[in-house]
């Protein structure tokens, strides 16, 4: 038994091996087996994405990186219906007319429905830059259409100007800006689909947002860590109690690592960024598992991450070029991997799957962003 658990440690180890593979040398696009086992258990045949343990909800992140995934694994047909779903059921009109809302579900009485319909900035960026990549490497200008109209309801709704330092994305259109202090989350602006954004829409906005960022994820980091949400006010960052949360860095905050950790050699602002959570990579040097839970002064509140966590520092630890630390991750990850579900974890959540999804889809080399920010993927010239 031990030398079957081996070898099959090895082989996912395989699967998921060095964060190193060049898009270059990729073979044609492969079936993507972690994908294919996250629809069967966390989508429907309409294009709904479903949060199993979260009352059978469907949020605007879910359906935003669903899109992404679908193009990763040039599936249009599925991407296609994701899109449907999202436009018929979170938006009023599509996507050029209005914010998706981001909760769908089931309401009093039994009805299904939206049951908030405030968007998610980080959603929205996720989808207008997945149909502008899309527009791009499958030549239809039809999703560039989308892609365009709902940037500009983004800059309209979401993306205001934080006084003495510069335009910044807010999480929503409401309920984040009281008087002179803006609620932030870092998480939601991930750099290189800001830089995507400034170069497809040149002269606008998005280029100083662009300026701004690094210094904005630099300042809003606390002893090294990445916060889940900071408020800004007077002309300083701190970490703050986001909606229904206390201070300090845990399952929104771990994303920061994951985009981080992926931005292309020679993006601007790379090496501030990653210096600015350094942190976590001295804290992972020492300790198998990246904690759960930090206070904004470093401590660790809850000390075990779950295993999502260990796949979201994967191209963070990459990037650092910090080997040793590397490979703890990606054995915890291959280790986790159930041959039953096709999953990770032994109760596989969606929150986990995603993060699992961008880690390995990177580290296979299913897909990478170059400097500017566009979407590379194994299948495309």
């Amino acid at each position: 038994m031990k030398v079957l658990l081996t070898t099959r440690v090895v082989t996912v180890l395989g699967m998921i091996a060095c964060c190193v593979t060049p898009l270059s040398v990729a073979r044609a696009q492969q079936p993507w087996p972690l994908w294919q086992s996250y629809l069967e258990r966390f989508s429907d045949p309409q294009g709904r994405l479903i949060e199993r343990r979260g009352g059978e909800r469907t949020t605007s992140e879910a359906q935003a990186y669903g899109l992404f995934f679908s193009l990763v694994a040039n599936d249009r047909e599925r991407f296609d219906r994701i899109l449907g779903w999202t436009e018929s059921n979170l938006t009023q009109g599509g996507l050029s007319k209005s914010l998706p809302a981001w909760l769908w579900g089931e309401g009093p009485q039994a009805t299904w429905g939206v049951l908030d319909r405030n968007s998610a900035a980080d959603a929205d960026l996720w989808m207008s830059y997945t149909l502008l990549q899309a527009a791009r490497l499958w030549k239809d200008k039809r999703y560039s259409v989308l892609g365009s109209g709902l940037v500009r309801l983004i800059e309209a709704h979401e993306v205001l100007e934080l006084p003495g330092f510069g335009p910044m994305v807010l999480p929503a259109p409401h309920g984040f800006h009281d008087g002179e202090e803006y609620l932030l989350n870092p998480s939601y602006v991930p750099p290189q689909l800001v830089r995507a954004l400034a170069a497809e829409f040149p002269n606008s906005i998005w280029s100083k947002v662009e300026d701004v960022l690094p210094a904005f994820l630099e300042q809003s980091a606390s002893a090294g860590f990445a916060m889940d949400w900071v408020a800004y006010s007077h002309g300083m960052f701190r970490a703050a109690k986001g909606p229904g949360d206390i201070a300090g860095g845990s399952y929104d905050a771990v994303r920061v690592y994951l985009w981080a950790g992926m931005l292309a050699q020679g993006t601007p602002g790379r090496e501030v960024i990653l210096h600015a959570f350094s942190g976590m990579g001295s804290y992972l040097r020492q300790h198998n598992v990246p904690p759960e839970r930090l206070s904004p002064q470093g401590r660790v509140l809850q000390p075990d991450g779950t295993i999502g966590f260990s796949a979201a520092v994967l191209p963070y630890l990459a990037a650092l070029s910090d080997q040793q630390a590397l490979q703890k991750q990606k054995a915890r990850l291959a280790a986790g991997l159930s041959s039953t579900t096709g999953l990770y974890g032994a109760t596989p959540t969606y929150y986990d799957q995603n993060l699992a999804l961008f880690a390995t889809g990177w580290s296979e080399g299913r897909f990478r962003f170059n400097r500017d920010g566009q979407l590379q993927v194994s299948w495309s010239k």
